[in-house]
């Protein structure tokens, strides 16, 4: 078949994708009041009516995703909580007729079962310290009424001593300082970063933040209640670790990009906690660190601040908004731990991202991705050229790894389990075993990376274009960011590359 006929066919496929719901169902933990030690937030933020009542197993909370309406019958996503910690996902289909949180946690407990999933060990386990002072930076440009939903999250979180500071890229109208000034007032401060980049926009705010660690999230996700707590305890506990990154689930899966990004794993890295320490490199991971994407993402991180001053913050040459496309969040994590700090990732700091809406935007994305890709090894090498025998050492498994990345996926649902959980039950079927019920399972997403959906090739070849792009972006990016040093006000001279 040839190239043009193939690419109809796929955006074909791709557009009879349906719409699934999302939402959160919280089951009772048992020993919650016993041990002390059970998650206390839980719930979304602005998710709407929560349906809450008793059954054998205690009292059950189903709350639909940010925004969402109520639950009703049909395929849902749905993350679940035990004793509001966030413990994994699953695909649930509920019967037309029946009541959602009763079906809903049904299947909950018959995946999840009754084990005591991603709590925290109850011996040698030192008290709770107090989460450090935090500055929040969220860049934008022009969304004011997406900024707005993620203010007003990040506004009700839980911490007990952070700020919050808008950095408004490259604006072309007054519309996001107008938001600011006149809804938020005193509670959050505005600054403007003329030159466009998000790594740029990032820097900005790092010169503008007075905290002890600096938070880093999109103006496309509304936080949960806690997530600021969680995201920045880990640096109160141990002081070697100098990066923290967080769970990102989908706010909405309501069009068939936003089904398809979430079948092939969307940006999730999992329910169950990680540190990655450059000194003790994970066996698991051979080509760590440059493997940055399996780390977190840029919507939800976290730096010690002076940690990141250190480093010289992000490379303004990469990033969106740049011929770069991005990278800056990948640069950004192996800096840190090439300077010898621990990062560690924590499935209870979660966000809930809107993932972007149309075959377009995939198209873009995927280039992007594969831009950011090489343009942040590439920017690596060049501000850190001590990394190029690592490199080079790694190359042969990289090339692997990267015809594996960009390869055309086929659907796997069916042969793997459903249910993303750590240390849960395993519910999905063995090959050969397929159902009616497991048919219908394929029409939305399930557990994360559990591909619901053939990944098409024209993805595939648009993200191999990107990182045969990505060098080339990031000098281009380079040329454009030239001109004498600038000095951030609270940080270290810095050049286009970011290297002090």
């Amino acid at each position: 078949m040839s190239r043009a006929p193939r690419v109809q066919r796929e955006i074909r496929e791709f557009l009879d994708i349906g719409p699934v719901q999302v939402a959160e169902l919280d089951l009772p933990d048992g020993d919650a009041g016993a041990g002390g030690d059970a998650y206390a937030g839980g719930g979304a933020y602005a998710g709407g009516d929560a349906d809450t009542g008793r059954d054998a197993g205690g009292e059950v909370t189903l709350r639909p995703g940010p925004g969402s309406p109520p639950v009703t019958h049909g395929e849902v996503f749905l993350l679940v909580r035990r004793g509001g910690r966030p413990v994994g996902t699953l695909l649930g289909r509920v019967p037309e007729g029946a009541d959602p949180r009763t079906a809903l946690a049904a299947l909950a407990r018959e995946r999840v079962g009754r084990e005591r999933v991603g709590r925290r060990p109850e011996s040698n386990t030192p008290a709770p310290r107090v989460p450090p002072a935090t500055t929040v930076v969220i860049a934008t440009r022009e969304r004011a009424d997406r900024l707005a939903h993620a203010l007003d999250s990040l506004l009700a979180q839980d911490h007990p001593d952070f700020e919050i500071v808008v950095v408004d890229n490259a604006p072309t109208t007054d519309t996001t300082r107008d938001l600011v000034e006149r809804k938020y007032g005193e509670r959050v401060r505005h600054v403007t970063e003329p030159v466009p980049g998000l790594a740029v926009a990032h820097n900005r705010g790092i010169a503008a933040a007075h905290g002890e660690v600096i938070a880093f999230t999109d103006d496309d996700v509304v936080a949960d209640p806690r997530w600021l707590t969680e995201l920045t305890a880990p640096f109160a506990a141990d002081p070697g670790i100098g990066c923290v990154t967080g769970l990102i689930l989908p706010a909405r899966l309501r069009t068939p990009a936003q089904v398809l990004l979430e079948s092939h794993g969307g940006f999730a890295k999992g329910f169950t906690a990680r540190t990655y320490d450059p000194y003790d490199p994970p066996l698991d991971e051979p080509l760590f660190p440059f493997t940055a994407g399996r780390f977190g993402s840029g919507a939800n991180m976290a730096y010690r601040a002076d940690v990141l001053r250190e480093v010289g913050g992000f490379d303004p040459a990469t990033g969106a908004g740049t011929p770069a496309r991005g990278g800056d969040d990948l640069y950004g994590f192996v800096r840190v731990l090439a300077q010898g700090h621990r990062l560690h990732y924590t499935p209870l700091a979660l966000v809930w991202h809107h993932h972007r809406e149309t075959w377009r935007d995939l198209e873009n994305q995927a280039y992007g991705y594969g831009a950011g890709l090489t343009a942040y090894l590439t920017a690596l090498l060049v501000n850190r050229p001590a990394l190029l025998p690592a490199f080079l050492a790694r190359l042969p498994r990289g090339l692997a790894h990267a015809r594996t990345l960009t390869a055309g996926r086929e659907a796997g649902a069916g042969t793997e389990a459903r249910a993303g959980v750590e240390g849960g039950a395993r519910a999905g079927v063995r090959a050969g075993e397929d159902t009616r019920e497991d048919a219908r399972a394929r029409s939305a997403p399930g557990g994360h990376g559990e591909r619901t959906y053939a990944w098409p090739r024209r993805l595939s070849r648009l993200q191999r274009r990107g990182m045969l792009y990505g060098p080339v972006g990031y000098l281009r990016a380079r040329r454009a960011l030239g001109g004498p040093l600038r000095r951030s006000p609270d940080g270290p001279s810095t050049s286009p590359g970011g290297a002090r």
